[in-house]
């Protein structure tokens, strides 16, 4: 069997349609490879026929790594082999510890762990513990191998030559491209640099200063630290919160102010200085008749008095 494994009920009720019950969802852990079985007659597929589709069976493609905090170019790398061909089986190969410390350092996860995580990744069909460092041509036709990919940098560590040399040479080499600005190094990186963060960090959510590899001077001074940050923080809420309440203040006498202190000034300011009455034009007094029995009338000089 290849691929991912099939549950029990999955296999029992697989292609059973007489009973329609309903299918079990498969695993999707990637099995590792001594729970794999390899194929017969195994034939090494060329690169144009795996480009075109039209081979007979999946590709295998074959990745490799130790894969330390698995993270985004990790899983970038392996999608990448994943998506070679059009029809690709990814076997994932993880370095154990041992062999990982010898070569190139101490590792932040174990082998277990880092099999694991690899296992859940849904690019890898296939889990190869306990890789090699350098792979040979008796690894390839063991694991029935088509292509290996990895990025194309040289890669010398623990050898004087490049490891996948001979790889390249035979035409089984399928190169991938590293993703900028993240590694396993640059996160370690990051943590090393912010060490007494995250050492506060660990202290707060309950670690003992053991766990953490902390002297008790170091455990003092850092709690000291917390404890004047949280004087800080607590000034500044309590700064921001007077602040707040001032301007809510503030804001409702203005409110206050101009819904009834408005109107009152404008009548105060009305009585004190009246609007006046507009004069009367010219044109107006001339067309207007004025009686001769009022006051100031001028007289009819046309009757004579006898």
């Amino acid at each position: 069997m290849t691929g991912r494994k099939r549950t029990n009920s999955e296999t029992e009720n697989g292609d059973n349609n007489e009973t329609k019950k309903p299918r079990v969802q498969k695993s999707l852990e990637a099995p590792f490879s001594f729970e794999t079985e390899r194929l017969e007659n195994f034939v090494r597929i060329g690169r144009e026929e795996a480009l075109a589709g039209t081979a007979s069976r999946p590709v295998r493609v074959y990745c490799d790594g130790i894969y330390d905090m698995f993270h985004a170019g990790h899983a970038r790398q392996l999608k990448q082999a994943k998506e070679a061909f059009p029809n690709v089986y990814l076997m994932v190969g993880v370095v154990s510890d041992a062999v990982t410390h010898k070569f190139k350092g101490r590792t932040v996860m174990t082998d277990t762990e880092r099999y694991e995580a690899i296992r859940h990744c849904k690019y890898a069909d296939e889990v190869v513990q306990n890789a090699p460092w350098i792979i040979d041509q008796e690894f390839l036709d063991e694991n029935q191998i088509d292509f290996v990919a990895h990025d194309d940098e040289p890669y010398t560590i623990g050898s004087a030559e490049d490891a996948y040399g001979f790889v390249k040479k035979a035409g089984m080499f399928l190169a991938t491209q590293r993703t900028p600005g993240i590694s396993t190094s640059d996160i370690i990186c990051r943590i090393v640099k912010d060490y007494d963060v995250y050492v506060r960090r660990n202290l707060r959510r309950g670690y003992k200063r053991k766990d953490l590899n902390v002297g008790k001077l170091h455990e003092t001074r850092i709690k000291v630290t917390d404890f004047v940050d949280d004087c800080k923080q607590q000034l500044t809420e309590t700064r921001a919160s007077l602040t707040d309440l001032v301007d809510e203040k503030s804001a409702r006498i203005n409110e206050f102010l101009r819904k009834w202190f408005t109107p009152i000034s404008e009548v105060i300011s009305n009585a004190i200085s009246p609007s006046q009455t507009p004069p009367q034009t010219t044109e107006d007094s001339e067309d207007e008749e004025t009686p001769a029995d009022l006051p100031g009338a001028p007289l009819d000089t046309s009757t004579e008095i006898h």
